[in-house]
């Protein structure tokens, strides 16, 4: 396999260079996030290292992970991370997935489920379930800014980002992880038409976490595609909305800690 990893915050894989945020030491616990790339200094980082190795990568073309000419899809996401976990030096890993991230890690424990010891699914994007004139996903692209706001979190007013008070680096790498993210989920919109069908190839424990207030993806959503895993169990976390991880982190971490070490 031709990989390794970097002494510091990068990461190669078959010749990718990836942003890689790595904390703690214990059990290995693989992180893809979701619309935006994971704060290092996120307080559940902090919390899940306590007792866990956290790898936390930057998917091509989000965070300072450069994105290589016609990569550009799910499909090569996918292959991507089937190649990191070849590469990690743990036979088996947990595996989370928050929003967007949680589609990829559905499709790739679907695909491959033996270096995969458990899988954890917050607030996930990835499957349609209703006709085609239903809105199971929000469209964060079309909405107004203020009614994506308003539908990611519980209080909006307290953790929307303020964009104001951001340094320009900052500013460029939001906007960079929208571009990649309109790249990857344009069409048809975060969703793959054939995943739901293939969720009942997973075989690992599994967890569907779901912030009780999410309003870009309902807890409805989140308890169907709990029903499309075989054993999987649903759980919500109360005064949180599509990124419980930030606005509950110590609730998310006991939970994700308590899945792990049961």
């Amino acid at each position: 396999m031709s990989a390794r990893v970097e002494p510091a915050d990068r990461m190669a894989v078959r010749g990718m260079e990836l942003e890689i945020v790595r904390r703690g030491a214990g059990r290995p616990v693989l992180l893809l996030h979701g619309m935006q790339n994971f704060d290092p200094h996120a307080p559940f980082l902090a919390r899940l290292a306590e007792q866990a190795e956290v790898i936390a990568p930057s998917h091509p073309g989000f965070g300072r992970s450069p994105r290589p000419d016609g990569f550009e899809t799910i499909y090569d996401l996918t292959r991507l991370y089937l190649d990191l976990l070849e590469a990690l030096p743990h036979d088996k890993i947990t595996l989370v997935g928050f929003s967007f991230g949680g589609w990829l890690a559905a499709e790739i424990a679907a695909m491959c489920c033996h270096r995969i010891d458990r899988l954890v699914l917050v607030d996930a994007l990835g499957i349609k379930l209703g006709d085609r004139e239903t809105a199971d996903i929000l469209d964060v692209f079309n909405a107004s800014p203020a009614e994506v706001q308003r539908r990611s979190w519980h209080d909006p007013a307290r953790w929307s980002p303020d964009y104001d008070v951001m340094t320009d680096a900052e500013l460029v790498a939001r906007a960079r992880n929208w571009d990649a993210l309109s790249l990857y989920g344009w069409h048809p919109y975060m969703y793959n038409p054939r995943l739901a069908y293939w969720l009942r190839r997973i075989d690992v424990p599994t967890l569907v976490l779901w912030g009780a207030d999410d309003g870009i993806v309902s807890p409805d959503y989140g308890r169907a595609y709990a029903g499309l895993i075989p054993g999987a169990r649903f759980a919500m976390i109360e005064q949180a909305g599509h990124h419980p991880e930030i606005e509950q982190p110590e609730v998310f971490a006991s939970r994700v800690l308590e899945f792990l070490n049961g």
